[in-house]
């Protein structure tokens, strides 16, 4: 691409299942791509994370952890109704000791009413879901803020809601919201293609079933939470947060002040998985705060109110109908979902996977979105599609079975070799390595010889039959099953993202990117990459990130998108460096800049000559500055870049107690080229052990009486311990994607959620052959669906 090229130019992302349509600055040049069989020293490699000391010696500073002179500490107050309107009485929170400040709704400034991202305003006194923050209170110290709060006097008018789905969409019933009309459910969202009550026709085997997908909480180690300190009429944030820019454009319109006053800094984060997108309650209530008292503030939520107000994953229920012919081809597809998305919420489709996953000719889904007196759902580690797995995949083994038919066999004759929503190719290769691969490594041929071996020699906590016994008269207490399970992601990225990469008189080298580290290692790959493409050691790489201020844009951390829109850019940015460390070598040194090189931090002579140390060149340049600027190109049109996974489960279900124990996972995907083969095998680890307590435990409970929560800590929302936690074998197919990007890698961070918790319970479903439908797999659960 010539450098006279630069132009605008509209591109398609996709994100989280959603398309965005951009309006992108063409970059000045092309990058060449980094080819399979490309000599790379640093990427690829099991690189160490570069943070690392920091994070085992305590070093690293998180949100909580960050203190500033004279910092108040603020609580929100919160409803403990689910309807109605709330009046604040402030008066006995003020003889508290210690007690500075407290805001209500009535407080804010004129034109500065916050509406958060889950649709509320902040401080609103009507009331909409019980959490929901109606006052914030700060004092000297954390436990003079607690109590302050727990002396604020509420009464309320309450009024009749609807705190699940089935209650809001019920006729005759109350209006959920305070504001907007009665609109409790979306029209039907409808998708098909091809003619599907043909496909039912021609079907020679039809299965239909009910699935139910339940509420979970991000949960997080680090909750929520935001310092805000103001210097005149500039505001400085520190929160962690997966979108910097994000955060910054809320609340400086918020504020009612220029984006240019307010900088946003996230330098570590716990975890987020979705909840951590936006302005929260917690991030407004420090700003106005510090604005009112002059000092800084400092918000952050305990756990319970973590628990209830910082979003969820929305529980759903899915009607499935599958028809195929006695050879197994798939003939038709019909999915009807009812998703309750709380008060409000973005749309995730649950059913476009159904589109997506396999080959048929006649698929047709409808969505219906309701909304309830609860809070508002919020994007989690593969919205929509997760859940939408997990009935699509139980539907396909029910099928299989009465097609009498292997689960994988099945899959495999509907395989999908091109995208079948959009008519596509693939950027990448299809689902069927991962479906061959996995089988092979999990031992899916000679899984029944497992079966047949009588169970683990253990005893299960306070009962005394030894697993794998056979009681008197009956069959075994203990059954062992196997399932399979596969998935689809959008995880391409795109444009707009930039980066900068500085090299220093001394030869180290800053790279700045205004992205997010989330805990998932992105300092670590874009040193590699940087380093990679200057040639410079990665010892000597410093990657600076996550602050408006000093770093040039790049979006939220979401949907997979870090590594495939941010890495082409540091890299681009990297290579502009290069070459102008190589002219400037040139003229040092007094080669012709064609016969230099760089590596190793090293600038090395084709011709033989002694190497000599990029500090060296940098050194004699004096404070002359080298700098290389880079931005993501746009997407290629008319491709999908999607990765696909499978993964395999073995399990152990005790028919005395219902007890499910997931003994071994096989999971392998194809994310394209892997730049950190450690920090992928993190990436899969973690997904699907989020994912397995998606299909065992994780449920949040709402009293449907009261309207309240009830799964307010992790004591009563089980997360998995290292004790629930199998024999993972993860692994990344070898693969380069160089139609994705140059780079050649797609995005790893949610696939690896969306097919554990079906491949967990066909597997249990095979075990004790009856269906299992409803997640979570709790022992009550199972019980219900042997009797």
């Amino acid at each position: 691409m010539p450098d006279e090229s630069r132009r605008f130019i509209t591109t398609t992302i996709e994100v989280e299942g959603r398309e965005e349509t951009k309006v992108v600055e063409l970059p000045g040049r092309a990058l060449a791509p980094w080819e399979a069989d490309a000599a790379l020293a640093i990427v690829g490699h099991p690189v160490a994370r570069v943070d690392a000391l920091e994070k085992v010696t305590g070093a690293a500073v998180y949100t909580a952890d960050r203190v500033a002179p004279g910092m108040l500490h603020a609580v929100l107050v919160r409803s403990t109704i689910p309807r109605g309107r709330a009046t604040v009485d402030l008066e006995p929170a003020r003889g508290v000791p210690g007690f500075i400040d407290a805001i209500t709704f009535n407080d804010l400034p004129s034109g500065s009413k916050p509406v958060r991202a889950g649709g509320v305003r902040f401080l609103d006194p009507d009331v909409t879901y019980a959490g929901q923050p109606v006052a914030c209170v700060c004092a000297e110290t954390s436990g003079q803020a607690r109590a302050a709060a727990r002396a604020v006097r509420l009464s309320y008018a309450p009024l009749p809601g609807a705190v699940t789905a089935a209650q809001a969409i019920a006729g005759g019933a109350p209006p959920v919201r305070a504001r907007g009309g009665n609109v409790s459910r979306s029209s039907p969202v409808e998708a098909s293609r091809g003619d599907v009550e043909r496909g039912l026709a021609e079907a020679e085997v039809v299965v239909r079933g009910r699935y139910t997908t339940s509420s979970a909480l991000h949960t997080a180690m680090e909750p929520h939470g935001a310092l805000a300190e103001w210097h005149g009429d500039q505001l400085t944030i520190h929160e962690g947060t997966q979108g910097i820019f994000a955060v910054r454009d809320e609340v400086a319109a918020a504020m009612g002040i220029p984006r240019s006053r307010v900088r946003v800094v996230m330098e570590h984060m716990g975890g987020g998985f979705g909840a951590k997108n936006h302005a929260g309650a917690h991030t407004y209530a420090a700003a106005f705060l510090a604005r009112r008292t002059g000092r800084p503030v400092r918000c952050v939520l305990d756990r319970a109110g973590e628990q209830v107000d910082t979003g969820h994953r929305a529980p759903c229920t899915i009607d499935v109908t599958l028809g195929a012919r006695r050879d197994g081809t798939l003939t038709a597809i019909v999915a009807a979902a009812l998703v309750d998305q709380g008060i409000s919420g973005w749309e995730a489709s649950t059913t476009k996977i159904f589109h997506e996953l396999y080959a048929c000719p006649n698929v047709r889904t409808t969505e219906v979105f309701a909304l309830s007196n609860t809070h508002a759902m919020a994007a989690f580690r593969g919205p929509g599609h997760t859940e939408g797995a997990f009935a699509l995949e139980r539907a396909m083994d029910e099928l299989a079975r009465e097609l009498g038919m292997d689960p994988l066999a099945f899959r495999l004759r509907n395989h999908a070799d091109h995208d079948q929503e959009k008519s596509r190719p693939y950027s990448g290769g299809p689902l069927r390595r991962c479906l061959e691969e996995g089988a092979r490594r999990f031992g899916w041929e000679g899984r029944h010889a497992r079966s047949e071996a009588p169970g683990r020699a253990e005893t299960m906590p306070g009962i005394g039959e030894r697993a794998g016994t056979f009681p008197a008269g009956g069959p075994p207490r203990w059954r062992r099953g196997f399932g399979l399970a596969a998935q689809v992601w959008p995880a391409g990225g795109g444009p707009p993202a930039y980066a900068t990469v500085r090299l220093h008189p001394d030869g180290s080298v800053d790279v700045l990117t205004g992205t997010q580290d989330l805990g998932t290692g992105a300092r670590t790959i874009m040193a590699q990459v940087a380093a990679e493409a200057l040639g410079a050691r990665l010892a000597d790489v410093r990657v600076i990130l996550g602050d408006t201020e000093r770093t040039p844009y790049t979006g939220n951390s979401w949907g997979s998108m870090t590594t495939p829109s941010v890495a082409p850019a540091v890299r681009m940015a990297a290579e502009e460096a290069r070459q102008h460390l190589l002219e400037a070598a040139s003229e040092v040194l007094g080669v012709e800049r064609d016969r230099l090189a760089t590596g190793g931090g090293m600038i090395t002579r084709r011709d033989g000559g002694d190497p000599v140390p990029i500090a060296d060149i940098t050194c004699r340049l004096g404070d002359v500055t080298i700098t290389g600027h880079g931005s993501r190109g746009p997407n290629q049109p008319g491709v999908a870049f999607t990765t696909f996974g499978a993964q395999f489960a073995e399990v152990e279900v005790d028919t005395a107690t219902g007890h499910v124990r997931v003994v071994r996972i096989t999971a392998v995907h194809d994310v394209g080229r892997v730049l950190n083969p450690l920090l992928a095998r993190s990436q899969l680890e973690g997904g699907i052990i989020q994912g397995l307590g998606l299909a065992l435990f994780e449920e949040r409970i709402i009293d449907e009486r009261l309207g309240r929560p009830l799964t307010t800590g992790i004591h009563d929302y089980k997360v998995p311990t290292m004790a629930d936690i199998p024999d993972i074998d993860a692994s990344c197919l070898a693969a380069v994607d160089t139609t994705a990007n140059p780079v050649g890698a797609r995005g790893l961070a949610e696939p690896p959620i969306i097919p554990t918790a079906p491949a967990i319970a066909n597997a249990v479903a095979d075990a004790l052959g009856v269906p299992v439908n409803d997640l979570p797999l709790a022992p009550w659960r199972i019980l219900g669906a042997i009797r």
